[in-house]
């Protein structure tokens, strides 16, 4: 008898704000999914980014015209980073999934409202950590530590500069209460790395400090930030910037260093400044190999566990209890250094 063909799962985006969520519609796309509708506020600057990838989805007038449809599964958020919050608790009420860019929300009562959302419904909420998510040298980097290659991962360094372009940004970018502060922001990014790396599901932030040191022009804009985290499992650095200088080929220099009991791994993600072509560049040393691999054939099976996850209501791309910890942790060290 012929296995019954499954359901595709339908899918709602609710602000495009930031690029992310071209990332986040395309690589959902790929597991079988299926777009159906998207809203957005205004005309945000990756309209026409996001037109040219997707020309046929059907834009709906008003963010409840998306949350009161009855045939989607997921809702997709890449609002202002202050709007995610209650656009994704109205998307979860309504029987929807979620998966959010980061910052998933903005500060404390936001995230203790998500949580009693995910309490009361049932639903997913999940953030594509997009510098763990969308990098195949990642998965290598999680596949080589899962199987014993560096031992037990004691501490993580990860480092993230991204491009500014001053005069391409929208007004939210430099007003601190819509996106967040550079902690909440960028930062959450290698707090998730952080705590999947070392296994550990807790940690303290024990520094966190902020600055505006080059753009005083916009004085609410941070540009530098950094954080310390120690866990029973491990020890942390995080340092994120907007000073990625121009002659750089791409937006950052992003990478990740992960020291265990018995070796090292470099992640060099989206450029290596070595020379070497390409993304993805892993750096591996141990006691019997001293090597750099390409990964770009790794793969990023966070897209299709989510997909498995919403039809199983399973956690296998991301327990829910760690999304919350990432932010939790991310706003506590915001807090801290504007403190």
């Amino acid at each position: 008898m012929a296995k019954a063909k499954t359901k595709p799962i339908r899918i709602g985006i609710l602000g495009i704000d930031h690029r992310h969520i071209y990332g986040m519609a395309a690589e959902m796309a790929k597991q079988g999914c299926e777009l159906v509708c998207w809203w957005t506020e205004g005309t945000p600057q990756t309209l026409e980014g996001f037109r040219k990838r997707f020309p046929d989805l059907p834009r709906a007038k008003k963010a409840a015209e998306v949350i009161a449809r009855d045939d989607l599964d997921l809702i997709l958020i890449s609002a202002i980073p202050a709007d995610r919050a209650d656009l994704a608790i109205r998307a979860m009420q309504a029987g929807k999934d979620v998966m959010v860019d980061k910052p998933g929300c903005t500060d404390l009562d936001q995230l203790a409202a998500i949580e009693a959302c995910v309490a009361e419904t049932g639903r997913i909420w999940s953030i594509d950590f997009s510098e763990r998510f969308e990098v195949p040298a990642v998965t290598r980097a999680a596949e080589l530590v899962a199987d014993g290659a560096i031992g037990r991962v004691i501490q993580t360094i990860g480092i993230g500069p991204h491009r500014l372009n001053l005069n391409s940004r929208p007004n939210w970018f430099y007003q601190r209460d819509r996106f967040g502060g550079i902690l909440t922001d960028i930062a959450s990014h290698q707090i998730d790395q952080f705590l999947f790396f070392t296994g550990s599901t807790d940690a303290t932030v024990t520094l966190a400090s902020t600055g505006n040191y080059g753009n005083p022009a916009t004085p609410e804009l941070q540009d530098f930030g950094q954080i310390a985290l120690e866990s029973p499992q491990g020890l942390g650095y995080i340092r994120v910037d907007w000073f990625t200088p121009d002659a750089l080929p791409n937006w950052g220099d992003g990478r990740l260093m992960l020291l265990g009991t018995e070796g090292t791994i470099e992640l060099r993600k989206y450029v290596d400044v070595g020379g070497a072509a390409g993304t993805d560049h892993l750096f591996l040393v141990n006691g019997s190999r001293c090597e750099r691999m390409n990964c770009a054939d790794a793969g990023l099976p966070y897209f299709a566990r989510l997909a498995a996850d919403i039809r199983d209501r399973t956690e296998t791309a991301m327990p829910q209890a760690h999304a919350f910890k990432v932010m939790e942790l991310a706003i506590t060290a915001q807090q801290m250094a504007e403190a």
